[in-house]
């Protein structure tokens, strides 16, 4: 059945960040890509506007059987376009590894690499061309032993993935696309694959994350406290997605008091280091920072070393690893800079 143009541009200016026209036209690879990365970070999103009208004459010529490309066709131009993408994508892709999987022993010999390939090679594979699979992620793993440690292994392990996948390019088999069903089989299996291991990372860390961001967060408003209307402005960007998320979720005054308690919740939980912490001050969940102090103060005095000449080293072990407890817990209880 022929795709029409309108309904086209329809479902990309419902649902374009999320693929929707792509999967109607029969772009999975594609639509995997902007479900991923929200409509390619936005820009690519709005760049589509204008080649809509080829992807849907593309689509239409393939579902026809008119488009038959000959043994010997020559492929276009390697397109800069392309390129950058698949260099942002691969440091994407490497970047999410990052956060949920580095406690792998193995993580910078196979597991960022081979990452960082599968981001390279999906860009590569949008549209009518792809690449070989198999010669990207061999230079990834050639190249990840050397940048080894490295906070930016992403960086230099996608340009190289990306000049081979460049490089080795190819056409498509020219195959019609299968039953929707079986489709977004493969599309939930990808997305689970992608998101499994952030998802794990964000819900086992979740404190810790919150307050890591909270503190960036007010350490970049807080350089600005000498030009108020440059701070508001800042403010202004850094909660811009906070309210477009209220926007679509039906209304900035619910979305904020539910969204609130949802933070409460949330930062009322212990990570396992606090409550190790209380363990040491042999405190429970529900302790107060009175009863904390209070509890701290009497046992730095107890095991204070001037205090057990018989046991100097025990004694000294324990005054240390009693007074990272408190730090610990004290960092947890102090003053939060104001919520915006």
């Amino acid at each position: 059945m022929a795709k029409g143009l309108m309904v086209t541009y329809a479902l990309w200016a419902v649902g374009g960040p999320i693929g929707l026209h792509h999967l109607y036209l029969g772009r999975d690879s594609h639509a995997l890509l902007w479900i991923i990365t929200f409509g390619g970070f936005g820009v690519g999103w709005a760049r589509e506007f204008f080649r809509i009208p080829a992807y849907v004459s593309e689509a239409n010529a393939e579902s026809e059987g008119h488009r038959k490309r000959p043994r010997n066709a020559v492929l276009p131009s390697a397109s800069p376009t392309r390129f950058a993408g698949q260099v942002c994508v691969g440091i994407y892709f490497g970047t999410v590894a990052f956060i949920g999987l580095n406690s792998l022993n193995f993580f910078y010999v196979i597991v960022l690499p081979l990452s960082v390939g599968v981001g390279v090679h999906l860009v590569s594979s949008i549209g009518s061309q792809t690449s070989d699979l198999q010669k990207t992620l061999t230079t990834c793993l050639i190249t990840s032993p050397i940048f080894y440690g490295s906070n930016i292994a992403q960086l230099p392990i996608s340009l190289a993935a990306s000049v081979t996948a460049t490089q080795h390019r190819s056409f498509k088999p020219a195959e019609p696309p299968g039953p929707l069903c079986h489709r977004l089989y493969r599309l939930s299996l990808a997305l689970l694959a992608f998101s499994a291991p952030l998802g794990y990372c964000i819900f086992h860390n979740t404190t810790a994350t919150l307050y890591f961001i909270s503190d960036c967060v007010a350490s970049i408003l807080e350089m600005f406290w000498f030009l108020p209307w440059l701070r508001r402005l800042f403010e202004f960007f850094l909660l811009l997605p906070y309210r477009l998320f209220c926007a679509v979720t039906g209304g900035i005054g619910y979305s904020e008091e539910a969204w609130r308690k949802v933070l409460e919740i949330l930062l009322n939980e212990y990570t396992e280091r606090e409550r190790l912490a209380l363990k040491v001050l042999s405190l429970t969940e529900e302790a107060t920072p009175e009863e904390i102090t209070l509890r701290y103060r009497e046992l730095v005095k107890m095991w204070h070393p001037d205090h057990n000449p018989h046991q100097p080293f025990e004694a000294q072990k324990m005054f240390i690893k009693i007074q990272d407890a408190y730090e610990t817990l004290h960092r947890r209880r102090r003053p939060r800079h104001k919520r915006y």
